[in-house]
């Protein structure tokens, strides 16, 4: 049995954590970088497929690429942000279980059905989606995870020629406590769960 978590770890993943959409010009490290990963990439997916992929935009050059694809104001939220990261999804995720999932030859069932495949990238891609963002609160940082852009532009701009897809995008960095919104209310448990 696992004892739960310290209340002031819960407040840093969930209840005090917020979306933040300004940030401080404070660079974040590429050892940070490949130490959320190394945290997130531990979350289950089923048959551990792991179909996430990460583009860590920093660079004025990626930037430049990223921009003309958002819309309104994440525009200005990604000038600002330290690092952009692009939550992708890699379609032919199926091409490394023979290693990820050695127990099961489940290769030909995905590559045999497109619908399938995709759906299970995207569900499992969008779980490690979110690890991510935890694992990036765990360790110090700030999250802004967005929709707002076009996926096509993106995708053309960063994975042309490959089998990824882009899913979502998330700031992260060190969050401006002066420019966070009201926070949103959320939906009481009886309004969204039942027990059965």
């Amino acid at each position: 049995m696992t004892d739960a978590i310290a209340k002031e770890s819960i407040q840093q993943l969930f209840t005090e954590a917020r979306t933040h959409h300004g940030w401080l010009d404070k660079p974040v490290g590429d050892d940070l970088l490949h130490a959320i990963y190394e945290m997130a990439k531990w979350g289950p997916t089923s048959a551990n497929c792991t179909p996430a992929r990460l583009v860590f935009v920093k660079s004025q050059e990626a930037k430049a690429k990223l921009i003309p694809t958002l819309m309104g104001s994440n525009v200005a939220q990604v000038k600002a942000a330290p690092v952009t990261v692009i939550v992708a999804f890699d379609e032919k995720f199926y091409d490394h279980l023979p290693v990820l999932f050695p127990f099961m030859d489940l290769k030909p069932m995905y590559a045999s059905d497109k619908a399938l495949s995709e759906v299970t990238a995207m569900r499992n891609g969008s779980l490690q989606g979110a690890y991510f963002i935890l694992a990036a609160r765990a360790l110090g940082l700030d999250a802004g995870p967005m929709s707002g852009f076009d996926n096509a532009k993106l995708d053309e701009a960063f994975f042309k020629g490959t089998s990824w897809k882009s899913n979502f995008i998330c700031n992260i960095g060190y969050g401006d406590a002066t420019k966070l919104y009201p926070r949103g209310p959320r939906l009481s448990f009886d309004e969204v769960c039942k027990i059965v």
